[in-house]
């Protein structure tokens, strides 16, 4: 069972209302009516005009009053509304059953505890469905005071979990914090104007992570976010000059009604990403070399990532049982390698097991692991492939190793999760091995490394044949120690004289 609390506030309750017991965008709502309140619910339901509509003239009056009365006291956005709704797996429940769930949310959230019907704020449950209901309510306590809306969203997740104990509904995951801010209803709907393929928020939440990802420190993290096409906004402390204590980002032509850029801090995109927390990451200031990689190079960084990825694993999997707390650092390390080779090598089921992995790879809490070899070999994988992404122009080599052992380890933080009863991080780190073992059986096999090529080969004249003791070169092949015969010129056309025809 999710709650989901409409943000931000109304301004005026009568809109809503109004909705509740209209049809629906669609034509999906049914049988409107009120399930609990705080009054009898049949004292509060709208009676029908003889025409067939609702008189809401009554109902709208007595849930304004205590606003009204409260007067320059009064909240400028008092309407308060959440959506409680079922999985459609579940059973039906009944009018008494949602009313009881009601009461529960609202004794809860403190806005209207039980036994002070007289005195808390008033509020209604509106049923137009079989599996949701909503509940309204304004801000203002009929004893002229304000109420708190403090931890509200938390404390309706306590009230889902609650009742899918007492009616035996799909268990759903406790309010943890390691969610990452989904993006509004708004910006959904600005994204499909526009005719993107997701919102910014999830955009930049991507870029940001994968810049933190590859960095080692912050002015790098600002330099690759810049490189990405990101707009970035600093800011400085006004005690010490040049101090960062924030950040904002943009994407470019996400603008509001004034053509000013929608600014993003990185609290607002997930709760590992804001500055406190991302400055943890960066303790020194190395830098990556700024020479071009070999090939040599370039396949030793994947091998050592692999190898990183397949000493993490191990890890976890022996601390599972024993010690879920050091193998912490390591599962959320991991993250870092996995954005850096969906960035490396721009796939999009890598992409989407990174963005998967995200929840699974943080603490409950947004507390921060203790720092462990593990994890630090991980950080220092990822900023390796990182540096990939800069130092060379050739295209990467699909490494399939490093791929199948990330699902490898994405499977053991799944286990750790389980192990920990953090049953939606579980389900993101399977979701993510899925999505790694998708891109593993579509990656194309490592070619063959190329071997040295003769003249007459390029000349397309003859195909080199494999020498060795007591085998004779193969006509156009040079022997050993002889050099290699040039290839022989084609004519020339003659050159024609006089003006062209």
């Amino acid at each position: 069972m999710i709650g989901k609390i409409s943000a931000p506030r109304g301004k005026r309750v009568e809109p809503l209302i109004w909705y509740l017991y209209g049809p629906g965008r669609h034509e999906e709502h049914t049988d409107p009516h009120i399930v609990a309140g705080w009054r009898h619910p049949a004292e509060l339901e709208p009676p029908l005009r003889p025409d067939g509509s609702r008189d809401f003239r009554l109902l709208n009056g007595l849930l304004r009053q205590p606003h009204e009365a409260m007067g320059n006291f009064s909240l400028a956005r008092p309407v308060w509304h959440c959506a409680v709704r079922a999985a459609p797996e579940d059973k039906i429940l009944s009018d008494d059953e949602w009313a009881q769930i009601a009461r529960d949310v609202m004794h809860r959230t403190g806005l209207a505890p039980h036994g002070q019907d007289d005195d808390a704020v008033r509020w209604i449950a509106v049923r137009h469905g079989d599996d949701h209901i909503h509940i309204v309510a304004m801000l203002a306590r009929q004893d002229g005071r304000r109420p708190s809306t403090s931890n509200d969203r938390y404390r309706v997740r306590e009230a889902c979990l609650a009742a899918e104990r007492r009616y035996g509904l799909r268990s759903t995951a406790p309010a943890d914090r390691t969610a990452a801010r989904r993006p509004t209803r708004a910006e959904t709907e600005k994204a499909a104007r526009r005719r993107l393929d997701e919102p910014p928020r999830v955009t930049l939440r991507r870029h940001v992570t994968t810049a933190a990802a590859t960095s080692a420190s912050s002015t790098e993290f600002f330099t690759r976010l810049e490189a990405a096409g990101v707009l970035t906004r600093p800011r400085y402390s006004g005690r010490e000059p040049g101090q960062v204590t924030g950040y904002a980002v943009a994407l470019p032509g996400d603008t509001s009604r004034d053509g000013s850029p929608v600014w993003y801090g990185g609290a607002k995109l997930a709760p590992d990403l804001s500055w406190p927390k991302l400055s943890q990451r960066w303790p020194g200031t190395d830098h990556a070399p700024a020479r071009r990689l070999t090939a040599a190079e370039r396949d030793a960084a994947w091998d050592q990532a692999a190898r990183v990825a397949a000493e993490a694993t191990g890890q976890i999997r022996a601390l599972a049982g024993t010690d879920q707390a050091a193998a912490a650092d390591a599962a959320w390390a991991a993250s870092d390698v996995l954005h850096a080779a969906a960035a490396l090598l721009g796939s999009r089921v890598l992409r989407q097991a990174a963005d998967f992995y995200d929840r699974a790879a943080r603490a409950p809490y947004g507390r921060i692991p203790t720092l462990t070899p593990a994890g630090n070999q991980l950080r220092q994988a990822a900023r390796l492939l990182g540096a990939l992404r800069y130092l060379t122009r050739d295209p990467a080599l699909t490494p399939i190793v490093l791929i199948t052992r990330l699902a490898a380890l994405a499977e053991a933080v799944a286990q750790l999760r389980d192990a920990q009863q953090q049953a939606a991080q579980a389900a993101a780190a399977r979701a993510s091995a899925g999505h790694l073992h998708a891109a593993a059986r579509l990656a194309p096999a490592r070619p063959p490394t190329p071997q040295p090529q003769t003249a007459a080969h390029l000349a397309g004249l003859s195909f080199p044949q494999p020498s060795g003791p007591g085998r004779r070169p193969s006509p156009g092949q040079p022997r050993p120690g002889q050099p290699t015969p040039r290839p022989p010129l084609r004519p020339s056309p003659p050159r024609r004289r006089g003006p062209a025809p």
